[in-house]
């Protein structure tokens, strides 16, 4: 009996709320242990029209010393 069956026996034997608990948990390890694309070949095209706004630049005194926090 390979792990899946042995899991798949346990699970049977559990109400149908801790069942889902389970289920939720398999889908997290899943996501845990995918791969996630790196930033460089993620798709950023949604992005592209905030471009102008931001040029990379952050100043923390400009940011606080503005009119409507006065």
């Amino acid at each position: 009996m390979n792990t899946a069956e042995k899991i798949f026996e346990e699970v049977q034997a559990l109400p149908e709320n801790v069942a889902r608990e389970v289920l939720d948990f398999v889908g997290y390890l899943k996501a845990k242990h995918v791969k996630q694309p790196k930033a460089e070949t993620a798709d950023m095209s949604e992005f592209d029209q905030f471009g102008a706004v931001f040029d990379g630049k952050f100043s923390r005194d400009e940011c606080y010393d503005r009119k409507v926090l006065r």
